[in-house]
């Protein structure tokens, strides 16, 4: 099992989750290769297909490479408007620049959570040469009051992301919401996220309560879980996301690791709002589309004046 979070300060669990009946699979999906930014080459795991169903959140991306052909072209000056993005680091060391001037150096096990609203560009661009680089990349949905709000950055370094260790060997890095008592980094209104990182050795289980409103989806990145029993028992393999379903009766979710595994346990509120989306512009309707298109080409989205 990777030990990545044994490298971090951990906490105990402050309470037991209960969850007396768990969510089941409603599909497992297979993310598809593609490429973005200067030729990073990743995984597009929630696609546009799903943005309904998986509401408030519009798009997850799981890149992974030792190769530096992979990676090394970056991800240069890009325009984004009407969300939020939020970049996890496993592995790796990646300088975030703003128009807004926001800078921070992403590195291993942190994060940084930006929320773009009225509009900003920025960059990601790698800080090494060789080596592995390893992470995730979620897009948030903003509410359409919130759309275009100014823009927003926090560098979360790995110490600043709490570690809670449980009972059974497990571990789970909190970034937003909370787990067995432990707030996690971030705290989002309205959309209201969880965004763990469970690392869950084989043979035993992780529980979480969910509230009932919540889409929520799980993402294996090492080994394979188990989800349900009986007629409703689903494995999700390694580099496949399973979408829970939203049986009223549940209350939260039981994954239990066939193997060592490692996975991201993301769920959120829906808004439950019209989705425009072109490119890096995600608002409500074309004509704000249209809007957004005019105020990029005429500079009109965040900048320091420089």
């Amino acid at each position: 099992m990777d030990t990545l979070a044994t490298t971090f300060a951990t906490v105990p669990a402050a309470a037991a989750e209960t969850v007396q009946r768990s969510r089941a699979v409603d599909r497992v999906v297979r993310g598809i290769a593609t490429s973005d930014g200067a030729g990073v080459k990743l995984t597009r795991v929630l696609t546009q297909n799903l943005q309904r169903r998986l509401d408030p959140f519009l798009m997850l991306d799981a890149f992974g490479t030792d190769s530096k052909d992979d990676y090394i072209g970056g991800f240069p000056d890009h325009p984004h408007r009407g969300f939020e993005t939020i970049t996890y680091m496993l592995a790796g060391r990646m300088r975030h620049r703003d128009s807004a001037g926001n800078e921070g150096l992403l590195q291993n096990g942190g994060a940084q959570w930006m929320v773009a609203g009225a509009g900003v560009v920025h960059s990601e661009m790698p800080e090494q040469e060789d080596g592995r680089m390893e992470g995730f990349q979620l897009w948030l949905n903003l509410p359409a009051a919130d759309k275009m709000t100014a823009p927003w950055y926090r560098d979360l370094p790995a110490a600043e992301i709490p570690t809670v260790a449980l009972d059974n060997g497990a571990t789970v890095r909190v970034l937003a919401g909370a787990t067995h008592g432990v707030a996690g980094a971030i705290t989002r209104p309205v959309t209201e996220p969880v965004y763990l990182d469970v690392h869950l050795p084989a043979g035993q289980t992780f529980a979480q309560a969910l509230p009932a409103g919540h889409n929520a989806f799980v993402y294996v990145y090492r080994g394979e879980v188990s989800i349900g029993s009986g007629d409703d028992r689903a494995v999700i393999e390694a580099q496949r996301m399973g979408v829970l379903d939203n049986a009223g009766q549940s209350d939260g979710v039981i994954v239990r690791a066939e193997a060592d595994a490692r996975f991201l346990l993301i769920a959120g509120q829906p808004l439950n709002e019209p989705i425009a989306q072109y490119g890096p512009f995600v608002m409500n309707t074309q004509e704000q589309i249209y809007q957004t298109l005019a105020d990029f080409r005429d500079g009109r989205f965040a900048t320091t004046g420089a």
